[in-house]
């Protein structure tokens, strides 16, 4: 699959789902960009505060609602490091179900 398959087809995917919010799509597209940068490696390393930035998410409350909306929607797979040093570990669920 070419990037821009990839790219029209997980936001196909994240756009037919009427249980996400604005909040949910915005992480969604910085979640994408991050992926996208590292050449669609999964899962791929993020940093709370860099999502937090490209997405304008100002809540950390938000933030971790978002973020474990889109685990229980099975949009992505979430690898916690509790090191803000490390990072934590995102993987996009196939893109291709």
């Amino acid at each position: 699959m070419t990037k821009i398959e990839k790219s029209i087809v997980f936001f196909e995917k994240v756009f037919r789902d009427d249980q996400l919010n604005t909040s949910h799509i915005s992480l969604c597209v910085a979640l994408f960009q991050i992926w996208e940068k590292s050449r669609f490696q999964n899962p791929y390393r993020i940093y709370r505060n860099q999502l937090m930035k490209l997405a304008r998410i100002k809540s950390i409350a938000t933030y971790h609602k978002c973020i474990k909306d889109l685990v229980f929607y099975r949009v992505i797979i979430y690898y916690p490091s509790y090191n803000s040093h490390k990072g934590t570990f995102i993987e996009i669920i196939d893109v291709a179900e």
